[in-house]
């Protein structure tokens, strides 16, 4: 099997395990929000019992993670998401240490000694801060409810258990996200525990809680155009997690009458905005176009002014290469040159399609206006290679 299709059904919560069943009498208790309360911090365990071996592994995993090249190393996001975390953590900041991590996949999982990953798939998908913390907030009810831990004591089995600790760094999880989400996620009561709990953090914190049922459709969508209209069938996501229809139906009841909270669009989109360019770069290496498609008609129906959002359409439909992607790709990239201030990147692929139409002139043009905006690009000399050709022609 290969790796693309391994890592197709990424999810936000598959690197963060298994664990407590919520009773009947728990899930009554805090199926109303204003119920529910945090439990105190948790003291470091002694080494010599279960919980202590599981937090020093962690600790060990959290060491490698630090020294990654993955790590997004901008001292003033990492603060932001912190926090973010720190907002929603109720007493529990102190224990919190949020690492952004650039890999394309919409992942966000927390491990028992209090190590957040926040995947840059994540932070491309996400429309606004209150979006961001729902996904945050999620990530923290399951901290505070110890499924993790819980999980980890229900392994009997030394090679699953080491899988199990594994998928907390960050390669493990990056080669084995479908794997692990097929035999390790959280089972769906206590993925409805976390949402609840999420929710309530949001509350607390001042967020609309409203925004968090439309990161769950917004990832189905995505979902559906890789799947055949159907992710249930195929996606350990959907698979793991409760229905989709329920869950979102869930969050939103869970949010009337609550709504109306900080939503933070525009200060989330000053954050993002010095990252955003090479995150959407990332996404469409990825080579999941179906989903990179739905993404990007999200983002261009929010800002259709964004030439930037035109170009990264026409480039995946370029890659793709599916009927009708070339007429599409070309009357983007004609929309992202009228907006002004396109990409240079607009121009290469312009100058790709032409070149394979076989209108070298045409192409040549645009590889030399590419050169022109982006003279010390890393392939300047393969464009100026095509360039050459196209006048021997």
């Amino acid at each position: 099997m290969k790796r693309r299709t391994w890592l197709r059904g990424a999810c936000a919560h598959c690197a963060a395990g298994l664990g407590l069943f919520a009773g009947a009498a728990e899930a009554q208790r805090i199926s109303a929000p204003e119920n529910w309360a945090a439990p105190s911090r948790f003291a470091k365990p002694d080494l010599a019992t279960d919980e202590g071996g599981l937090w020093a592994m962690m600790d060990r995993e959290e060491t490698r993670l630090r020294r990654s090249p993955f790590v997004m190393r901008d001292a003033a996001l990492r603060q932001y998401l912190q926090e973010i975390a720190c907002k929603l953590s109720d007493g529990h900041c102190p224990d919190v240490r949020v690492y952004p991590v650039r890999t394309p996949f919409f992942n966000a999982s927390m491990a028992p000694n209090g190590m957040m990953q926040v995947w840059s798939g994540l932070l491309l998908r996400v429309e606004n801060e209150a979006q961001l913390a729902a996904v945050i907030g999620h990530e923290l009810g399951h901290y505070l409810q110890r499924h993790t831990l819980e999980r980890m004591r229900d392994l009997k089995d030394k090679a699953a258990l080491g899988m199990f600790i594994g998928m907390f760094g960050l390669v493990g999880a990056i080669g084995q996200m479908a794997l692990v989400a097929s035999m390790f996620g959280f089972s769906r009561d206590q993925e409805r525990e976390a949402d609840v709990i999420g929710l309530n953090l949001m509350r607390r914190a001042g967020y609309d809680t409203a925004e968090a049922s439309k990161v769950w459709d917004n990832l189905r969508a995505e979902a559906a155009a890789a799947h055949g209209g159907d992710p249930s069938k195929q996606s350990p996501m959907f698979a793991t997690h409760p229905q989709s229809d329920e869950r979102s139906a869930t969050l939103a009841r869970l949010a009337e009458g609550r709504s109306g909270g900080f939503v933070g669009a525009t200060e989330y989109a000053s954050k993002l905005q010095a990252f955003q360019f090479d995150l959407l770069d990332d996404e469409v290496k990825r080579g999941q176009y179906g989903e990179t498609l739905v993404l990007l008609e999200r983002l261009i129906n929010g800002a259709p002014q964004r030439a930037d959002y035109r170009y990264f359409r026409a480039e995946t439909r370029r890659l793709r290469a599916a009927a009708g992607d070339v007429e599409l790709a070309l009357e983007d990239l004609r929309a992202a040159i009228q907006l002004g201030r396109e990409p240079a990147q607009t121009h290469r692929c312009l100058g790709y399609i032409l070149q394979k139409q076989e209108q070298r002139a045409r192409a040549s043009a645009a590889f030399a206006a590419y050169l022109e905006r982006a003279p010390d690009a890393p392939d300047a000399g393969l464009i100026r290679s095509y360039i050459t050709e196209g006048e021997k022609s």
